[in-house]
């Protein structure tokens, strides 16, 4: 629904993932080098971000306008925005209780989510997008979670949500491999 507007002015899919790819971008140097003064406005720029990023491919389908580009484009901006992200946070937390620890998470994550999107990509593509849907209830997906980010960082709690989503996404890896391994060697 949010996206109809932007189908009547004929604003290309892709053109809204490279939207988000610069919130993603400017989300993570605001929490790198400004995080005391500007932290509000990069968490609102990061969810911003994701929600450019549902909304390409909603957009795409709504248009007509779904390609093999546009897909794989939506997966690696999502999987940029997500490690800048988290560059970006453990940057700006390194003057906090968190210290060098703040940096050594936030690279982790970086490195532990192209690995998670490449999987699920490779499964995505052999397997189709039902074997990647994301575990939801009530309409709210697991990656829905990110939206978090806002009332997190507005309410003085950016260490515990770097923190949760951190090491939430270590978990997720080890879904992702779990769940990788099992369509790729079913039980019969």
């Amino acid at each position: 629904m949010l996206v109809l507007p932007l189908a009547h002015l004929g604003l290309h899919p892709n053109a809204v993932t490279v939207l988000s790819l610069a919130f993603g971008a400017t989300s993570a140097l605001l929490f790198a080098f400004a995080m005391d003064g500007w932290a509000w406005l990069a968490a609102l720029l990061f969810m911003a971000a994701v929600l450019a990023d549902h909304g390409d491919g909603e957009l795409a389908r709504m248009t007509g306008k779904t390609s093999v580009l546009g897909h794989r484009l939506d997966y690696i901006v999502g999987t940029i925005n997500y490690a800048m992200l988290f560059i970006g946070l453990g940057l700006g937390l390194a003057d906090s209780a968190l210290g060098d620890w703040a940096i050594l998470l936030g690279v982790a994550v970086a490195v532990i989510n192209p690995i998670i999107c490449s999987l699920r990509l490779m499964t995505d593509l052999r397997h189709g997008s039902d074997a990647v849907a994301h575990p939801s209830a009530g309409g709210f997906e697991l990656e829905d979670f990110i939206y978090l980010i806002g009332p997190f960082v507005w309410f003085g709690g950016v260490v515990i949500f770097f923190l949760l989503y951190g090491f939430g996404t270590i978990g997720y890896l080890i879904f992702t491999i779990v769940s990788t391994v099992r369509h790729e060697n079913p039980l019969h």
